[in-house]
């Protein structure tokens, strides 16, 4: 399994390398390895691995980073590894690079790598807050939760769907009662955290198409997951929601 992490340095706030931490561990709780390629600034980034991940940052850094990523057609890549059934996982200021564009509060668009169909718009105000939601991938339905903090409002065109359906939290926009967006195997999502400790399912699924992107078998072995699961029981109630 190869696992490209784009510009940790720059967008890892909230612990969220984190995410790239579980899925290395629950592949080698399995005995399945992995090589991580972190992407710096001006780095090649390749098409050929199997999942790549895009952190959230403060605002200057992800303003760098969208230079960066989507100046002089370093992103094409990336649009070649989602078009091949590679994993994209975006959280938060990685989720907004996924779509066409940033507007800034001073009203400067920012390009996007455009691997998901939504456009982004500064607000006046941020969102925070414990974030609770049912999302269904693969025929199936779970709870996911989170951590929000965010001044995008994020709206979804018509070639994308939500992550997740909100039962607590703000989400997207703070108004339509979605969360993230999805589309093939491309997700973004405001949750931090980081997102998958919490969602040992959500981890679990990137992984099965990650293997089924490589060429191998996507069965997983069940793992024990009570921490896992008493993380996710207690964000939930701290959410304000019943256990």
């Amino acid at each position: 399994m190869s696992i490209c992490h784009l510009y940790p340095q720059q967008m890892n706030i909230y612990a969220d390398r984190g995410n790239i931490a579980v899925l290395s561990q629950r592949l080698a709780w399995r005995g399945l390895g992995a090589e991580l390629k972190e992407v710096h600034f001006g780095d090649p980034i390749p098409d050929d691995c199997n999942i790549y991940y895009l952190g959230g940052g403060q605002d200057s850094d992800q303003l760098a980073v969208a230079e960066d990523l989507c100046g002089h057609g370093r992103s094409e890549p990336l649009k070649i590894a989602a078009a091949s059934g590679a994993v994209i996982l975006g959280v938060c200021g990685g989720y907004q690079l996924l779509g066409h564009a940033y507007t800034t509060s001073a009203g400067q668009r920012v390009a996007g790598v455009g691997l998901l169909d939504i456009e982004t718009t500064a607000g006046s105000t941020r969102l925070i807050g414990d974030v609770v939601a049912e999302a269904t991938l693969v025929g199936t339905t779970h709870t996911v939760v989170g951590y929000e903090n965010h001044a995008g409002r994020t709206h979804l065109g018509p070639g994308c769907t939500p992550f997740a359906n909100l039962q607590f939290g703000y989400g997207n926009n703070g108004s339509d009662g979605c969360e993230g967006a999805i589309s093939g195997r491309t997700l973004g999502t405001y949750l931090h955290g980081p997102l998958l400790p919490k969602n040992p399912w959500l981890a679990d699924t990137l992984l099965a198409w990650s293997l089924t992107h490589a060429g191998a078998s996507s069965e997983l072995k069940p793992l024990d997951d009570q921490l896992e699961h008493t993380a996710h029981a207690v964000a939930k109630a701290r959410a304000g929601q019943k256990r």
